[in-house]
């Protein structure tokens, strides 16, 4: 089965479209924690069971782990052991190199991490996303639009007539032979996501910038998904994370989740 049409199953069988960023800041994490041997493990695994029913996919941002040292790989791989079956775990890497370094990049995150997916910077062309799509069961969102104030540096630069985020997505567009290529469009160009999602009109998309970034879930979810509703994988991290600093914060997080969820079915109700 194809990543992306594993996707919509699970979307559709959990009827969710959420995705919970794990960005565990050992700064931000509740003091109690700090007494376990990996409190940034913990952490996670408190949020995942208090969460896991209600999503779709989370994303784990490995920056968050690398910064731990030595014993990043460890609390990594005890973390996505937590996930269950049948939710999908996106590695956020923004890998996007050439090459051997491009597969073996590939290699760590879909073979020794076994993550479902992960995320691609095609800013050196096809053979920096090939290692990461060859196989149809592994899922690649390929960065086209970013929600940071940055994006505007490069990706609005117009060449042939086009900004150049629009050659990007077609690009991508042709790299899904394997029905398994997405795209990463931030929340908070809401016009833009409704452009892209005119070129792609069944491709993912990994949308990043709900809550704390500002991005708005009416328009996530408007311009987003597909004609059945389905294929925004909408990912909020910190408003879920840090909900509370307290001992209750799994149960924050859980709060919040089901809110979001609510908020979201709500709108694809409205639209689709």
């Amino acid at each position: 089965m194809s990543f992306n049409t594993r996707l919509r199953l699970i979307q559709e069988k959990r009827n969710s479209l959420l995705c919970v960023g794990l960005d565990p800041d050992l700064r931000k994490i509740p003091k109690d924690l700090l007494v376990h041997d990996d409190p940034v493990g913990e952490f996670c695994r408190q949020i995942i069971a208090a969460t896991s029913d209600l999503v779709c996919a989370y994303k784990l941002n490995l920056a968050f782990f690398e910064v731990l040292g030595e014993r990043s790989w460890s609390t990594l791989h005890g973390v996505l052991a937590s996930i269950p079956q049948g939710v999908i775990t996106i590695g956020d890497a923004k890998r996007g190199d050439i090459g051997n370094t491009a597969e073996m990049y590939a290699q760590s995150l879909l073979g020794e991490f076994k993550f479902d997916a992960s995320t691609v910077n095609a800013y050196m062309g096809a053979d920096s996303v090939q290692p990461f799509a060859k196989d149809p069961e592994k899922g690649v969102f390929v960065l086209a639009l970013t929600s940071n104030p940055g994006a505007k540096d490069f990706q609005y630069m117009r060449t042939k007539g086009k900004p150049l985020f629009e050659h990007v997505v077609a690009k991508a567009k042709k790299w899904n032979d394997n029905d398994n290529v997405g795209l990463v469009v931030g929340a908070t160009r809401p016009v833009q996501l409704k452009r892209i999602r005119q070129l792609v009109p069944s491709m993912p998309l990994l949308i990043p910038g709900i809550g704390a970034q500002g991005g708005d879930v009416k328009s996530a979810i408007r311009h987003g998904c597909d004609a059945g509703g389905k294929m925004a994988v909408i990912n909020v991290s910190r408003s879920v994370l840090y909900a509370s600093s307290g001992q209750d914060f799994a149960d924050a997080a859980r709060s919040s989740v089901a809110s979001l969820c609510n908020e979201m079915n709500r709108y694809r109700d409205r639209y689709f």
